[in-house]
């Protein structure tokens, strides 16, 4: 392992990239966030893609000294800190691989690998380089979620019993950007398919709100019940039955292309209440005993709710002002990483977290079932 001393602050960093999640990722760079400038822990030094044009875009429009179309040259001419790879996922290894060798820390897009071999092969090649590597799971920094894991914690819902997590996305459109036939994207070529691009918010989710629970029932219908032949499934409905620290709990993960609306919902069931949230529309709606006794209780958990999701939609609106919306789990994960890279402690996404979420994805391909 190479011995790196801490860089000093800021932080050079340089995007490689230029898609659609990339926007959220330079925003936070060029200091575009509620939380401020970040001036004192990072620099955007650089972007990189394929396309000069999206390039230049990029780097015009984020304030980028550096544009670049070739990784290599990027990394010798900028000696960046950190790189954010935000390619599809069949170019991560090779990228983030050149990166750490380079000896960059990596921040990358999920799923950072196909299964969880290659993951633990690219966790040592950043060992060997002195380097870190961290997979964007940042739903589970969104308020709504570090709310619902506050209240777990603090033993509001009680003993954790059941856990749903399900996303409704009509990817199958073919005017969308994957299920457009004349344009297929990369992300078809993964192990599931399109879907595999959601699946690390599935299980992350899910490993978040039942820490603790080992998954060793599993059972995973992926389907096509559309007509877009690009797609090898556009449907998974998995049950998990797991053993933790406070007996047995059940767990159901969803992706669905076929309803509407829109919907991420989450919904942690607890032996003393419910909470729940969709993180495409933000309310957080938390059930359990009221004081007034088991008649009143119903009651004051609507009053209580009612505020809360009044009080959640005036936020909703502030929140797409500020221009925050669904990703400000995203730029808060961010600000958590610079820090700890500055600092030398552990990262909000730590390996364990990695390595987790990607083993349950492979026993989700591993264990399909017929319907």
């Amino acid at each position: 392992m190479v011995d790196h001393p801490l860089p000093t602050a800021p932080l050079t960093a340089a995007v490689i990239g230029t898609g659609g999640i990339s926007q959220e990722h330079l925003s936070f760079l060029a200091g575009r966030t509620a939380f401020g400038s970040v001036t004192d822990r990072v620099r955007l030094a650089a972007v990189c893609d394929l396309s000069p044009a999206a390039a230049r875009y990029a780097a015009d429009t984020f304030g980028a000294p550096g544009c670049y179309t070739d990784v290599g040259r990027l990394l010798a001419e900028v000696q960046p800190d950190v790189v954010h790879v935000l390619t599809p996922p069949s170019s991560h290894v090779p990228i983030a691989t050149q990166c750490l060798e380079a000896g960059a820390h990596v921040l990358c897009e999920k799923p950072v690998t196909a299964c969880r071999p290659e993951l633990e092969a690219l966790l040592a090649v950043a060992h060997r380089s002195g380097r870190r590597l961290m997979e964007s799971q940042n739903y589970r920094f969104n308020t709504a979620i570090t709310t619902i894991g506050a209240a777990i914690e603090a033993g509001q819902l009680g003993r954790v019993r059941e856990v749903e997590v399900r996303i409704a996305l009509p990817v199958t459109d073919p005017g969308g950007r994957f299920g457009d036939p004349n344009l297929p994207s990369p992300i078809h070529a993964m192990p599931a398919g399109v879907i595999h691009d959601f699946t690390t918010h599935l299980t992350s989710l899910l490993l978040d709100l039942a820490p603790g629970v080992t998954w060793d029932r599993v059972a995973a219908a992926w389907s096509r019940h559309g007509d877009n032949e690009l797609f090898r499934h556009d449907d998974l409905d998995a049950l998990l039955v797991g053993a933790g620290p406070d007996g047995a709990v059940h767990a159901r993960l969803r992706f669905d292309a076929r309803t509407f609306p829109d919907v991420f919902t989450v919904i942690v069931r607890g032996s003393g209440g419910t909470a729940e949230t969709d993180l495409f529309q933000p309310y957080l709606r938390i059930v359990r005993p009221r004081p007034g006794g088991s008649k009143l209780s119903p009651i004051v958990n609507h009053v209580v709710n009612g505020f809360g999701m009044a009080r959640s939609g005036v936020r909703n609106l502030g929140q797409r002002l500020v221009q925050q919306g669904q990703y400000e789990g995203l730029h808060r994960m961010l600000d958590l990483a610079y820090t700890a890279l500055v600092q030398g402690a552990e990262l909000p996404v730590t390996e364990a977290d990695m390595l987790a979420a990607s083993g349950l994805v492979d026993q989700l391909l591993s264990r399909e079932v017929a319907l």
